[in-house]
């Protein structure tokens, strides 16, 4: 990312932390065209309310539907806290415990992102999150905030981009900071949330949508060429790319995409799998559909859609999985948004006396070997000497 992208950033951020609702009130106008008052900052929840009876019902069900999908998933995936007797009269642990205070970023764009406002809060709400914030561009504020009311969150602020970034990390008059960022935004906002991260905690950095397809054979040309149009509709810097060995329906697909005015779409043709595999997972791409007869193991990728009847958009909205993926290579490290983004654990231990005289003197024998004195007589003092249990 350019120097000059985090120098613009970090003049914002400052900003906003000296002087609050005023410049976030500013940087609204003067980047989104809108003007607001301190009292319009957040959406009220009888607006929300308002927005939310608003929606259509067939559209309500659906939304639903995938809320109750992804919650199921995201509850297999709840971590279980647990202790075990690691050796006699010796209890050692983990106790999963819930992030206090989430700040929820749903990008303005081109058009209202109500899907991100599903992935990211439902996983909060399983983990147990206590306070869950959602900023967003005035744009779309209000349809936002009809499916944050019908999630059950009702702190929506419309207040977009590096401004929304610093009031979440450090707060203002009106807002309350919190304890961890998420979700995707454009480059600054991407930006933002690096800078802010010796702060408060973020979920990843996030680049313009991803799509790698490989393809052992192409039956429907039309199908793949879809699913590439569909993340680009997403920004027109996306990362487009078909991986395949079959170059006759390599040509249809790069015929059909003709027709469109899409950039940064590849095709790569390949002999054998192995050579697509070793790409793949280079590239580590942020989706990756796979058409195969063959079984293909994959390590890096954000998400995994396999087979013909399985596009990126079903996994965009609702099958259950999140959309909320890393991209720019971050597969390779990280993870998709999930409960575990939200809880944090804690490690507990618990010594009988006859516990600690059975360990200790090993703790007491690594402590001196690193020179740690007072660590070693920590230990010490509550090991009599004499005592029958330890010699």
């Amino acid at each position: 990312m350019p120097d000059e992208i985090f120098e613009a950033v970090n003049k914002i951020i400052k900003d906003v932390k000296e002087r609050g609702d005023k410049a976030i009130i500013e940087y609204t106008e003067k980047f989104d065209g809108i003007s607001i008052s301190k009292d319009e900052i957040k959406v009220s929840i009888e607006e929300a309310k308002n927005a939310y009876e608003s929606i259509p019902d067939d559209l309500k069900n659906s939304l639903r539907n995938s809320i109750e999908r992804i919650k199921r998933f995201q509850e297999a995936q709840l971590p279980k806290s647990f202790s075990m007797e690691i050796t006699k009269g010796v209890t050692i642990g983990v106790k999963y415990t819930p992030i206090s205070s989430v700040g929820i970023y749903v990008p303005g764009g081109r058009r209202a992102y109500i899907s991100t406002v599903i992935m990211a809060s439902i996983p909060a709400k399983v983990a147990g999150v206590k306070r869950c914030v959602i900023f967003t561009p005035p744009r779309f504020s209000r349809e936002i905030a009809a499916i944050a009311y019908m999630i059950g969150i009702n702190e929506v602020y419309r207040i977009g981009g590096v401004q929304a970034i610093a009031a979440m990390a450090y707060g203002t008059e009106s807002i309350k900071k919190v304890e961890k960022i998420v979700g995707p935004g454009n480059i600054y906002v991407t930006a933002a949330k690096i800078l802010v991260s010796k702060d408060v905690a973020i979920d990843m950095p996030a680049g313009p949508s991803e799509i790698l397809i490989y393809a052992d054979y192409i039956k429907n040309h039309k199908w793949i060429a879809m699913d590439i149009l569909a993340q680009a509709e997403h920004d027109p810097r996306a990362k487009l790319i078909l991986i395949t060995k079959d170059k006759e329906g390599a040509i249809k697909v790069k015929e059909y995409l003709e027709n469109y005015n899409i950039e940064n779409a590849f095709i790569i043709l390949v002999e054998k799998k192995e050579e697509a595999i070793n790409l793949i997972n280079e590239i580590a791409p942020e989706h990756l559909e796979i058409i195969s007869n063959e079984e293909i193991e994959i390590e890096n990728a954000g998400a995994l859609f396999i087979g013909e009847y399985s596009p990126v958009a079903i996994g965009d909205y609702t099958v259950g999985t999140n959309h909320i993926l890393p991209t720019m290579g971050w597969a390779k490290r990280s993870s998709p948004l999930s409960v575990r983004d939200f809880i944090k654990s804690i490690e507990f231990v618990k010594c009988t006396k006859e516990g600690l005289y059975s360990i200790g003197k090993d703790g007491i024998i690594i402590a001196k070997a690193e020179g740690m004195e007072y660590h070693a007589k920590s230990i010490e003092v509550r090991m009599e000497e004499g005592n029958s249990l330890y010699k």
